[in-house]
């Protein structure tokens, strides 16, 4: 099959590296005559992979020690409500910053379980810049800050952490971990689905401050309380091994490759030639998201007409980029650049975009 660059948000692509990996040790991994997903969780080889893909993840993301790191089922959306199940009271506030879609729908699956006070939302823009820092409506008894660092469909971006004082602030890095340096202690819970910068999708990557998981929160079955996985290893049942086992495997990537400020620059050079692509195209493609708010790792754009749409997605997946449509939600097409998507890819889509505008003009 020949190539083709995948720009899908999402799951999205992996390094070609970490799968090549993966099929060479798909029927005997580690000398064992099986695959590592016939491999019970409790035994020595699979208990050494999992602390050493801990422990991987501890170094790239200079994670203090009093932050479990916990490797979950289930994915994001799971937790938008599993968050407030843990971390808040019958009678307890969380304050939430909505800046796109993944912002509202954390809101809704909260609300059974948490009194929520939207502090601050970018719907009034209809998404297309941050609400200025100024004008959050902060409740200082909140028992966290939710925020979502980069929406996935909207294409907006933190370019830094939002300071909300004492008050645990708690992130939804599902589409950004590991594509730049973070400070882990501005944060009292990090979550992130695995499917754009980790691995597979069916595993979720949490990293929780340990006083937060005291907290007696409300009534649940043990499955649900973050403390039971924190005490067992996220161990408690049985746990994605595959999906533990290629994310350990991309943190290895990742190291090789020089880490996660070596990423940085250069997932900010992928976002830049495309952003440069889109703006200088004299109006045949537009982005229209402030400047200062632009992710860089989901790019959305439309056509100057809409009507070649149809036509662009076509000819594009010719040319072997795919997956560019955009979501329902906004339409007109989307670039997703995560960690795993080469420089070689954005040339080449930048090459088409610039040719099929030549044609279409």
């Amino acid at each position: 099959m020949s190539k083709v660059w995948n720009f899908s948000a999402g799951p999205a692509a992996l390094p070609h590296e970490v799968l090549k990996q993966a099929q060479r040790e798909l029927l005997d991994w580690n000398g064992s005559g099986m695959s590592v997903m016939e491999q019970s969780h409790r035994g020595k080889r699979f208990i050494a992979m999992a602390a050493e893909a801990e422990a991987d993840l501890r170094e790239l993301m200079a994670i203090p020690d009093d932050y479990a790191v916990l490797f979950l089922q289930g994915g994001a959306t799971q937790h938008f409500a599993q968050i407030p199940m843990n971390l808040a009271g019958p009678e307890d506030s969380a304050d939430y910053v909505v800046t796109g879609h993944w912002g509202e729908k954390a809101v809704r699956e909260a609300a059974p379980y948490v009194r929520v006070n939207i502090a601050a939302t970018g719907y009034g823009d209809g998404f297309r810049r941050l609400p200025p820092r100024e004008g959050w409506a902060l409740d200082p008894r909140a028992v966290y800050v939710h925020y979502t660092p980069n929406e996935t469909i909207h294409g907006v971006e933190f370019g830094d952490v939002p300071d909300v004082g004492e008050v645990p602030l708690v992130a939804d890095m599902s589409s950004s971990i590991l594509s730049a340096p973070v400070d882990v202690a501005r944060f009292g819970l990090i979550y992130a689905g695995a499917q754009k910068n980790i691995g597979p999708s069916g595993l979720v990557v949490m990293i929780v401050r340990r006083d937060l998981l005291a907290r007696p929160g409300r009534p649940m079955a043990r499955i649900l309380r973050y403390a039971e996985h924190a005490g067992q290893d996220s161990m408690l049942n049985t746990p994605n091994t595959w999906g533990w086992y290629l994310a350990g495997l991309t943190f290895q990537w990742l190291k090789a490759r020089g880490g996660v400020a070596a990423m940085a620059e250069r997932n900010r050079a992928k976002a830049e030639l495309l952003y440069r692509a889109i703006d200088g195209s004299g109006g045949f493609y537009a982005n229209a998201i402030e400047p200062s708010a632009r992710s860089r790792m989901n790019v959305p754009f439309t056509l100057h007409d809409s009507a070649l749409d149809a036509d662009f997605l076509k000819e594009s997946e010719a040319a072997g980029l795919f997956a560019l449509k955009g979501h329902k939600a906004v339409g007109g097409m989307r670039a997703s650049l995560y960690n795993a998507v080469p420089l070689e890819a954005v040339q080449a889509l930048v090459a088409f975009m610039r040719d099929f505008a030549d044609r279409h003009g």
